[in-house]
């Protein structure tokens, strides 16, 4: 394991490779925007037998954006800059959440560059479908909480937008317990070293930027496979339909007993779907 900052222009990445430089290479997407993970359970399950690259996205605290461009261009050109950091042809990319919508978009443009696609619970869509996305969440979490924590939520919503970083800690700490609420004892998904990462202006800016960019067109006839996983009780509902429409070659998998954290909710099921993917 070894971590590099790479400068792309007036922005940094902080970057991981767990080295096998004969092996195949595969680029993980965390999920956010703004809100970094080194998805760790999930590079265990592949970095034996590949080649392993994570990163923390722009904006967040160890991947400052001095450019302040959240733009999906520069999203895309920071994928660009990591691949062409580490002398990489072609690469496996997976993508998880907002991670697995970064990653349907950066495939539309640049699908040469890629081994295949996998998509863990991604998020369905640009411009109008990123609003039906993000109404299926509010719901997920209303059901989720009482009066006062989801009056709770709403407060930090409020103050997160106006740029408190704390704020939007609070309300991520009650939407992760929502998310694994059913499946995981209370308190075991809390990374305190994300949360400390976790910034408001990646949040903020990069939500229009995603309403704003075209819908997707999706690839009919993709020459690498693709794989789409959602949890049987994932918060994305009617509006994965987008993504299954989009890829109609895709192997599409429910995992049972699993919300939106599939790796974490069932770990076994995840896995043999991975590696099935990816023989």
């Amino acid at each position: 394991m070894q971590t590099n900052i790479i400068d792309n222009k007036a922005d940094r990445l902080f970057t991981v490779i767990y080295s096998k430089s004969d092996k195949e290479t595969i680029v993980l997407l965390h999920g956010g925007p703004g809100f970094p993970s080194d998805l760790t359970e999930v590079v265990n399950s592949l970095k034996d037998s590949f080649q392993v690259i994570t990163f923390h996205q722009r904006g967040t605290e160890k991947s400052p954006c001095a450019s302040k461009d959240y733009s999906m261009e520069a999203y895309l050109c920071d994928l660009e800059a990591i691949r062409k950091f580490y002398q990489i042809d072609k690469f496996h990319l997976w993508g998880h959440s907002w991670g697995g919508l970064y990653a349907q978009i950066y495939a539309e443009k640049y699908a040469d560059n890629l081994l295949s696609l996998f998509l863990c619970s991604p998020g369905s869509g640009t411009n109008t479908q990123w609003k039906q996305t993000e109404k299926e969440v509010m719901q997920l979490n209303k059901s989720k909480t009482t009066g006062w924590q989801w009056t709770k939520m709403g407060m930090n919503s409020f103050f997160g937008m106006l740029g408190s970083d704390k704020a939007y800690k609070r309300l991520f700490k009650q939407v992760m317990k929502n998310y694994n609420d059913g499946f995981l004892p209370t308190g075991t998904s809390d990374n305190s070293e994300d949360f400390n990462l976790l910034k408001a202006v990646p949040i903020n800016k990069t939500r229009p930027e995603i309403i704003k960019y075209p819908l997707l067109k999706g690839l009919s006839n993709p020459d690498f496979k693709i794989t789409i996983l959602y949890g049987e009780q994932d918060v994305y509902k009617t509006s994965k339909n987008f993504v299954i429409d989009r890829y109609p070659k895709a192997k599409v998998f429910i995992v049972l007993n699993s919300g939106h954290i599939p790796w974490l909710h069932n770990p076994k099921d995840h896995k043999d779907i991975m590696d099935n993917h990816y023989q």
